[in-house]
């Protein structure tokens, strides 16, 4: 396990780390590198894997568009900004 400081602010994550031995396209792998500038296959994976998670979680939050009913006032709420 490592600890990490979240992006500068003052507090440490415990992270997982998973080892696993995986078959992967030799061309993309290549591409995907020079395309993403990684220096490893292994920060290649992780950022890949950060980028299908945080795609699938916005795809999932716009399958709530239309379901979720908001009450408010935008009026009001502009009030305090300037």
């Amino acid at each position: 396990m490592k600890t990490a400081n979240g992006g500068g602010i003052n507090r440490k994550e415990t992270i997982s780390m998973l080892r696993t031995n995986i078959e992967l396209d030799e061309r993309l792998v290549n591409d995907a590198m020079k395309l993403a500038n990684m220096d490893t296959k292994k920060n290649l994976v992780n950022y890949a894997l950060k980028e299908l998670v945080g795609k699938l979680k916005r795809r999932k939050l716009l399958e709530l568009e239309g379901k979720v009913s908001w009450t408010g006032s935008l009026a009001r709420m502009r009030k305090g900004r300037v």
